[in-house]
This record gives structure tokens, C-alpha cells and sequence, in this order.
């Protein structure tokens, strides 16, 4: 005898259901998500569960409308498809391929096996193109980390995908090229596409066009034979923005993982165009000073990096950093600090990696001119120029590695037949320098890749310091007012220093020049002072 439920059962048409794979971000993070896919004949709808952000519940109309031009009308089915885990937040439109695939087999129009272990990335127009989606690489990058060996990925982002290995990835252009392809026709594969272009970035010039200002020359060089943060101050025209932008010039190539890793950052924000692959010269990024704490550090609904994070293994360039808001200023303490960037929420958190060299350009005073001669005087009141000068707080200072000042370039290195050393030149020196850190990380005497990143304890073994350096760092933090964390960073400026000339130790020299270089630290100094 049957139950009143079983026979209802059995008077009811099977459920037919399927699953298919994809991946959910969370900043570069790769989580790997089943989309789970339930069609019965009944009450027509489409039900979409999984805790899915407002793209991705949108994904009802693009995939209903893409399915549709295949001929398959889902107006006679009930339809729910489950992304799971559920407690797993789901945004973006990456999802829409999985899920049509899902409902195809479920409809039985695609064998099922083809679908086991294929991860699909895209979004779908509502003709059934498959378009382009942010966040490939990382999202492949996660997936091999799982265990699945192939993909399938709009060709828009087949450049992009190409520069991954140890992973089968397919590309199509629309639906019925999927479908197509789930029913045994080849698509074709990412690597088979011709070499794209890397992606370059135009950094305006070499540093032999430089006039003068020798100290500065020389800060830069140490900034980037150590990866030290720089500050330059100087009254406007001296040539502040002229050499950050020559800074990229002086570093060496990124390697293939840090390449992979600044290409991923900038695949999640959306900044790789469909004709480049990895991104191969260092970023340079300089945002204008009205930009909010969320474009500096990232953040927004759809969480994406901040500009400190599109620097990464490059350089970030504040350029007038007195007049970006002081909430924002002081807001990068902690990345620059940590070497990365997490954003809180209250239903999750993300983090971005964030290691730029950061480079900024004050002036001393609001017009510019504060205790320069000339028939350009400074009228900017004393209240202004305190509050002016406010802005730039201890911590922020604690944490830029070199200070130098500027000073109007006379008419004699303008109008001078002098040439000045090329980037190229400077280069080999840097490029040197890194060899010497990377050879002691090699041998585990350091875990740091680049000085600026020293810790204490590794300091005492690379930069031990004679009985003569120590009596000169005493009285730097009796009479400069050095703090702790500066102690340490003058440490570091002074390996890079010895790494510079090729030295095995760090003499009294190199600790007497970055000391020097320091400039701001002295109690009671002001930006004119330095300048």
C-alpha cells in the first residue's frame, strides 16, 4: 500500500538536474563555486539562490535571453539553480556561462561528462556572445590551485589567459561554440592564439635629461637599488615631477611571478585591455590629490584594488601630497607598513597585496614659495603654512626612507653642454644592488626580497654595526630626534648604500649618509629648512 506522499511521487515527472563549475573572487582570492541546476516541468520560473549580489541575480535574463537564440524557450520549465556553498558572497557576471551550460545538460541537450572537471568563465550577451569578464587569471590561478586542469574563457580574455600554465584553457565566443563544444567539436585553445603584445607603460623619458639637482639623482638611485620610499620637497619648477617619472627607468625587469601577480591585480580591475597579455613594465600610477580614501586604498560596493595596490612591484607617484585630504594621507600608514591592504565588511573581508615604491613631491608652503628669493615671495600667512605643513604627520614621515630637498636649478646646468648620467647607467648599478639582496635571500640569511624590508633581527647580520657606526646612530637619536622606527630605516638605507658600492659591511659612511638623508627628522625642522 502506498503513502498518500509516495504516490504523488510517482504521478510527478522526474527532476532533471546538473552542476557545472565556476569561481567566485573575493579580491584575488579563488574560490571554486558548483552551480547546481534543478528543471521540472511545472509553474514556469527561474529562482536563482546562493547568496548571489544584484550582477549576478541579472544573470536570469542575460542566460534565459542566450538560450533563447539556441532555441531552447525555459518558459515551460521551472528553473533553480543554487550557487554553492551558499554562504559564499557571489558578484560579478563570470557566472552566466556555468550556469546556461548547467541548464543545457539538465535539459538534456549536452552530454553530462564533458562538464566534470571544466571550470566556464563569462558572461553572456543577451544574443548568446560570450563576452568579457574581469578577474581571469586570478580566478585560473585559483583554479589550478584546486586541482581542475581545464577551463573555458571568452575569447576577449584569451590573451590573458594564455600566460598561465599547467592548465588547459579553451576560448569561445558565444554559447552554441560551448555547446558545441560540450557535444565533442574542439575549441581552440588559448595558447594556440597569436603572442599579444605585452602590456607597456610609457614613463616619459631618461634620466639624462636631468639637469642638476645631484642629490636628488642620487636619492633616486637608492630608492630604487633598495626599494625606499622618497620624499622630495622644493619650491614649484625644480623638477619634482620630472624625476618620479623617471624612476621606473632605474628598476629591474619584474620576474614572471611578480609579472603574474601585478597582471592579476589589474585583470580584477577591470584594466587589462582584450590586445595584451602580462603585464611586463613596472606599473606607474599617479593619482590626482582629489582622489577618496577608497580609490587610494580600495574598496567600494564590488570591492576592487585601490591605486597603492595597482602600484604593486612598481611605483606610486603623490604628487603635491600635502594636498591630498589628511584622512587619506595617513590612511596608507598601515599598507606601507604591512605590505598590503585589507578591507573590511561586515559580511567579508579582502585583501590586496600592496608593496609600491612610493615616491611623493611637497611643497614647503601653499603657494610654493616659502623661504625661496626672488621676486617670487611666499605671502602665505604662518597659520596656513602650520596647517599646511600638519598634514604630513609623524607616522606618515616615520615610514618614507629618504627625504631630499630641491632648490631652483641655476642657468648654469640649464644652458650647460654637461651630460648627465642616463637611466640606463644608473640601472646597471640598481640591478647589481638587487643581486647582492637577492643572493643573501637565496643563501637564508634574509627572508626580505629588498632592503626596505629588513627586519631587525636581519639587520643584526647584514648591517652589523662598529663601534664607531653605533656612536654616530647614538648621537643621530639624541640630537636628530630619531625615532625607533627611523633608527631602523637608516639601517636599511645604509645596507642599500654598501650594496651600491659592492661592500660585504656597512662602514661609518654609509650610516653618515643615510642619516643625511633623513633630513626631515631633525627636531624642529620645517619643510623650508629641508628645502
Amino acid at each position: 500500500m502506498l503513502l498518500a506522499g509516495e504516490g504523488l511521487m510517482t504521478r510527478q515527472a522526474p527532476l532533471r538536474q546538473a552542476h557545472a563549475t565556476t569561481v567566485a573572487l573575493n579580491a584575488l582570492d579563488a574560490s571554486l563555486v558548483r552551480v547546481e541546476v534543478d528543471c521540472a516541468r511545472g509553474l514556469p520560473g527561474f529562482h536563482l539562490v546562493g547568496l548571489p549580489e544584484a550582477c549576478v541575480r541579472e544573470s536570469r535574463t542575460r542566460v534565459r535571453a542566450a538560450l533563447r537564440h539556441l532555441g531552447i524557450d525555459l518558459n515551460e520549465h521551472a528553473v533553480t539553480v543554487n550557487l554553492a556553498p551558499a554562504d559564499l558572497r557571489k558578484s560579478g557576471s563570470a557566472f552566466d556561462l556555468a550556469i546556461a551550460c548547467a541548464i543545457l545538460v539538465a535539459l538534456g541537450q549536452v552530454p553530462r561528462e564533458p562538464l566534470e572537471g571544466l571550470v566556464l568563465l563569462g558572461e553572456l550577451s543577451l544574443s548568446g556572445e560570450v563576452t568579457a569578464v574581469r578577474g581571469v587569471l586570478p580566478a585560473l590561478l585559483g583554479a589550478r590551485t584546486h586541482g581542475k586542469t581545464r577551463a573555458v574563457v571568452p575569447r576577449a580574455n584569451g590573451a590573458e589567459a594564455r600566460t598561465l600554465e599547467g592548465i588547459d584553457v579553451r576560448i569561445a565566443s558565444t554559447l552554441d561554440e560551448v555547446a558545441r563544444h560540450l557535444r565533442g567539436e574542439p575549441l581552440v585553445r588559448a595558447e594556440a592564439l597569436a603572442p599579444s603584445a605585452p602590456a607597456r607603460t610609457e614613463h616619459g623619458g631618461d634620466l639624462d635629461e636631468v639637469r642638476g639637482q645631484l642629490a636628488a639623482r642620487r636619492a633616486l638611485e637608492i630608492a630604487a637599488a633598495g626599494h625606499h620610499n622618497l620624499l622630495m620637497l622644493g619650491p614649484p619648477g625644480t623638477g619634482k615631477t620630472m624625476l618620479a617619472r623617471r624612476l621606473p627607468t632605474l628598476l629591474p625587469e619584474m620576474t614572471r611571478a611578480e609579472a603574474l601577480e601585478v597582471t592579476a591585480i589589474h585583470s580584477v580591475a577591470g584594466l587589462l585591455s582584450a590586445a595584451h597579455g602580462l603585464v611586463l613594465d613596472r606599473p606607474f600610477r599617479a593619482p590626482h590629490h582629489t582622489l577618496s580614501e577608497a580609490a587610494l586604498l580600495g574598496g567600494g560596493s564590488t570591492i576592487r584594488p585601490g591605486e597603492i595596490s595597482l602600484a604593486h612591484h612598481g611605483c606610486l607617484f603623490l604628487d603635491e601630497l600635502l594636498e591630498f585630504r589628511k584622512h587619506v594621507i595617513d590612511g596608507m600608514r598601515q599598507p606601507l607598513e604591512e605590505g598590503r591592504v585589507t578591507i573590511a565588511r561586515a559580511r567579508h573581508t579582502a585583501t590586496f597585496p600592496a608593496r609600491p615604491l612610493l615616491i611623493a613631491a611637497v611643497n614647503p608652503c601653499p603657494c610654493g614659495y616659502h623661504g625661496t628669493d626672488g621676486p617670487r615671495r611666499c605671502r602665505c600667512a604662518r597659520d596656513q603654512i602650520e596647517r599646511y605643513r600638519a598634514r604630513l604627520s609623524g607616522p606618515i614621515l616615520d615610514r618614507i626612507d629618504l627625504h631630499v630637498g630641491l632648490a631652483p636649478v641655476s642657468i648654469d646646468d640649464l644652458a650647460g653642454g654637461a651630460v648627465s648620467e642616463s637611466s640606463a647607467s644608473v640601472r646597471a648599478r640598481v640591478v647589481a644592488a638587487r643581486a647582492m639582496q637577492c643572493e643573501r635571500r637565496r643563501h637564508g640569511v634574509t627572508r626580505a626580497e629588498r632592503n626596505a624590508e629588513l627586519s631587525s633581527q636581519e639587520l643584526d647580520r647584514v648591517a652589523p654595526l662598529s663601534t664607531k657606526a653605533r656612536g654616530l646612530m647614538e648621537r643621530a637619536m639624541e640630537t636628530l630626534g630619531l625615532s625607533a622606527r627611523a633608527f631602523v630605516r637608516v639601517r636599511r638605507v645604509a645596507r642599500t648604500l654598501a650594496d651600491l658600492e659592492g661592500s660585504d659591511g656597512v662602514g661609518v659612511e654609509h650610516i653618515a649618509e643615510a642619516i643625511a638623508a633623513r633630513a626631515l627628522d631633525r627636531s624642529g625642522s620645517s619643510l623650508a629648512k629641508a628645502s
